[in-house]
């Protein structure tokens, strides 16, 4: 029987319809639900129950509005959503690296039921695979004022969500054959910033040994930003932006408050930086556990997490999902293009750069497209890269730019299929059998497609094993010829970073939204 002992009681769990040999465990409780009394709190033990759990289904996500395909939307009421899930093989030998996976989503969406993130091909390779639910959007990482009457409401709580997953793998996964002393703590888009926080974050030092990251994403709040956004939120939600008026709001009436505030900024062109793409939530450097954004701190040789082995990945195409999807503004015309040049503070021949190492005749969204991708994504994810290289890291650096492909005559043509933000990850995961991921692979997965899969999940399994993925890392000294393109068997070679010079020439910063 698949029962296995844990520190709260014993759990069951099931072998995977896809691969009999790998048991997973769904929905098992890794701290107490965040809610009543422990609400806007650090996350709390869970509570230990008698007999044998039954994990065999995911446990309830976070709160959100989202609803996505091939997965759980989130019902008001529940509130058990600290739960994880484990893949493991069924008669392992025991001390196998552990892969533990935080969800991208903006900190606002998504959870660790995505079909995306199945486990079974990647414990197949000898990973015993985690995947989390963490708070999201004001629940969070919303900024709760202080008020003298009650406990301190910490920032970063979804952070503080990962460090309780984290010490539960440590003091836990040896039950399901995992080392704690191997751990690879991957996440990609506000995953995998996540991931980057937490490797600058001493409270989560020695909880993890290796890190992933994918597109990685642009934007750390200062605790006065934070704040702001709160004081947006409460009076969308009709409730003063206190501690008490914020503990009096549901979590569905907060949802619902940040929503009309996204909303808002999408309708107001003159915004600034938020019109574009309105993520209002994310890490907040509050000096307590994030001292700034892991970038300044690792341009600084601060807090790098240079005993930590690192491996980043972005995609050449990142921005062309979020317009496809209908989450970014249109931007069309050249006064708009000049206008977000202008709002996050790039010189105004900056697109005209970009507009000149295009193709022929692109159209101002192309431009706006690759330069917005840039900066939020490509541009962060190869700097934190490049950033933990000169600290002493050992670091690798890849890019997917997989842009054909698919079976013939199925939709998989290259002239619709993006190397675009999430395209990665079914790939990364083994995922490619799943309809619902069609989308974000441009059409059904053809024989080239399965065997990029197959080298990527290979690429992981090696650096969880043993730190090394199968390229040479970076020197420290730039990039070099040390970066893994991934493609496709065939597909003709591209320049996959043509625009980085400029952002160097300029001495740019990248700018938090």
């Amino acid at each position: 029987m698949d029962v296995f002992t844990t520190r709260a009681g014993r759990v069951r769990g099931r072998r995977s319809e896809r691969d009999p040999g790998i048991v997973t465990v769904r929905g098992l409780p890794y701290a107490a639900p965040p809610f009543g009394a422990d609400r806007f709190r650090e996350p709390r033990p869970a509570q230990p129950w008698d007999g044998v759990r039954e994990c065999t289904a995911y446990g309830p996500v976070a709160p959100q509005s989202a609803e996505l395909p091939g997965s759980p939307a989130w019902s008001p009421g529940d509130e058990d959503i600290l739960t994880l899930n484990i893949w493991a093989p069924a008669d392992g030998p025991g001390d196998l690296p552990v892969l533990v996976w935080i969800h991208g989503g903006a900190y606002v969406f998504g959870s660790s039921a995505q079909p995306d993130f199945d486990g079974t091909a990647l414990a197949a390779r000898g990973l015993v695979v985690v995947t989390l639910n963490h708070r999201l959007g004001f629940e969070g990482f919303g900024h709760v004022p202080a008020d003298g009457e009650g406990p301190a409401c910490p920032d970063n709580r979804g952070l503080l969500d990962q460090i309780a997953a984290l010490e539960w793998v440590r003091d836990t996964i040896a039950a399901f054959g995992g080392s704690p002393g191997r751990v690879t703590l991957a996440g990609q888009s506000s995953g995998a910033t996540s991931v980057a926080c937490l490797m600058a974050a001493d409270r989560a030092r020695g909880l993890f040994h290796r890190a992933i990251l994918h597109s990685a994403v642009n934007a750390c709040a200062t605790v006065g930003q934070a704040a702001r956004t709160t004081a947006e939120v409460a009076a969308a939600a009709g409730v003063p932006a206190t501690r008490a008026g914020l503990l009096a709001a549901s979590p569905q009436t907060l949802v619902s408050a940040s929503d009309r505030v996204v909303e808002r900024y999408r309708q107001d062109p003159g915004s600034g930086q938020r019109h574009y793409d309105p993520a209002i939530y994310g890490p907040v450097a509050d000096g307590d556990l994030l001292p700034c954004d892991p970038l300044e701190a690792w341009a600084a040789g601060a807090g790098a997490g240079a005993d930590v082995e690192l491996l980043v990945c972005h995609t050449t195409e990142e921005y062309w999902l979020l317009d496809a999807v209908g989450s970014s503004a249109k931007v069309t015309a050249e006064q708009q293009l000049h206008t977000f040049a202008a709002d996050f503070g790039l010189p105004p021949q900056f697109a005209d750069a970009y507009r000149d190492r295009l193709p022929d005749s692109a159209p101002v969204l192309d431009v706006y497209l690759a330069l917005y991708g840039d900066l939020l994504f490509a541009e962060y994810s190869s700097r934190l890269a490049e950033a933990h290289a000169r600290a002493g890291g050992r670091t690798y650096l890849s890019r997917f730019d997989r842009r054909s492909g698919g079976d013939a005559g199925d939709g998989g043509d290259g002239g619709r299929v993006r190397a675009w933000h999430c395209a990665d990850i079914p790939f990364a995961f083994g995922n490619l059998h799943d309809e619902n991921l069609h989308f974000l692979m441009g059409g059904p997965p053809g024989p080239a497609d399965h065997e990029l899969a197959h080298r990527m999940t290979g690429a992981w399994a090696a650096f969880a094993a043993h730190g090394d993925p199968g390229w040479a890392p970076l020197d420290g000294g730039g990039e070099g010829s040390a970066v893994r393109v991934w493609r496709t068997a065939g597909e003709e070679a591209r320049e996959t970073d043509a625009f980085r010079d400029l952002w160097a020439a300029a001495g740019l910063p990248l700018l938090a939204p």
